[in-house]
């Protein structure tokens, strides 16, 4: 811990050694949860986790991811999570409900189970963007899960 304006301060860290990730990957619109997977799974491997502390689940679709993150909190075996998914607008009000319920369903896991879980869901307009923010959106993904996993463990 660092002193910053008189307070204590706990300093952020990157350091993925050890720690064990739980993934939830969306199989809809796959080649772009492919490309968040991809991206996600590099990041973890820089920041040193290693590929056998990662546990990769995937499921239909961005509904289905809440409940396989509830089943994995629930083992205890996990210091942070990644929700991986693409929701992407059609012509239908289905969009706003899958964004909703599944960012709603994603917060409501971390919240109620003490582990953080980073959202990766992407929620766009179009292909395009998706495909635009997959890799930046991936990466950041893992860095969050990292971050967070040190730092409940220095709050402990």
């Amino acid at each position: 811990m660092t002193q910053y304006a008189g307070l204590v301060e706990i300093a952020n860290e990157l350091n993925g050694a050890g720690l064990k990730i739980g993934v939830v990957m969306s199989r809809f619109n796959t080649p772009v949860c492919e490309g968040l997977l991809s991206a996600c799974l590099k990041e973890l491997f820089a920041l040193g986790v290693k590929a056998e502390d990662v546990t990769l689940a995937t499921v239909a679709g961005a509904l289905e991811i809440p409940l396989v993150l509830q089943k994995m909190a629930a083992t205890g075996k996990f210091d942070a999570m990644v929700a991986l998914g693409a929701v992407i607008r059609g012509e239908t009000y289905h969009f706003e409900l899958v964004s909703n319920e599944s960012g709603s369903a994603i917060t409501r896991v971390g919240l109620d189970a003490g582990i953080p879980i980073a959202n990766a869901v992407l929620t766009t307009e179009n292909d395009e963007q998706a495909e635009v923010r997959m890799h930046e959106k991936g990466t950041d993904a893992a860095r969050v899960a990292v971050e967070m996993a040190c730092l409940l463990k220095k709050i402990a």
